[in-house]
């Protein structure tokens, strides 16, 4: 048991779009952005308490039930906007507020208070070190932060892999986090052929990165 909590938590994500005044393509990234938050809005409706949306132009937020699928969502946005980066804040806790299912503003409470936390984190942590140290940080309501502390160490060595990965690299392995099925069905979908998947694997650390996402998602999973 990672998470000990005693009362009912949701889960917000707080997204942000590093650098996004900077984008030649700025109105063509958030369009994808909004595309990409709708898949998400109808493929995993059965988790959300509030749907994604865009809510300043180059951030956007979401409210989960459970823990269960922020992982792939997370997986799935950076892979669609792939090469723009991005920051993801996480705060798990309480919603003391009504919840408006169709929107995922006018809420408030510990939870998005956390992922806001956590988002502000990762933006002073960049501008102290001139790196980008992690992209993904967690918050937690509560007294124990063992288990976010565990996780967000997790996270920072994601970050490391991601960061040493090709743009052909990227695409191989996000389609092989999506899909979780076999070489031949990723290189199928990429027009490629599977030892050079093989080859892409080995090269980016997959299996390694593929572990803690893994041990992330099941630990987040508990939550709700």
């Amino acid at each position: 048991m990672y998470f000990l909590i005693n009362y009912q938590p949701y889960i917000a994500i707080i997204g942000d779009i590093k650098g996004s005044k900077a984008i030649k393509n700025r109105k063509e990234v958030q369009e994808n952005l909004a595309m990409v938050l709708n898949e998400i809005n109808d493929h995993y409706s059965d988790d959300i308490a509030s749907r994604f949306m865009i809510t300043l132009g180059d951030e956007f937020q979401g409210l989960l039930l459970n823990g269960t699928s922020v992982m792939k969502i997370i997986s799935r946005i950076e892979g669609r906007l792939d090469p723009v980066k991005l920051r993801f804040g996480i705060g798990v806790g309480e919603i003391t507020t009504k919840i408006n299912p169709y929107m995922a503003i006018g809420a408030d409470g510990p939870g998005y208070h956390k992922a806001r936390a956590a988002i502000e984190y990762l933006k002073e942590n960049e501008k102290r070190k001139q790196s980008s140290v992690s992209d993904i940080r967690l918050e937690v309501e509560g007294e124990n932060q063992e288990p976010q502390m565990f996780i967000n160490t997790i996270f920072g060595l994601m970050a490391a892999l991601k960061a040493s990965w090709t743009k052909r690299q990227r695409e191989i392995i996000q389609d092989m986090l999506e899909h979780r099925d076999n070489q031949t069905e990723t290189a199928k979908r990429l027009n490629i052929k599977q030892p050079t998947v093989s080859k892409v694997l080995v090269t980016g650390n997959y299996y390694a990165y593929e572990e803690a996402f893994d041990t992330v998602e099941k630990a987040l999973g508990e939550i709700g």
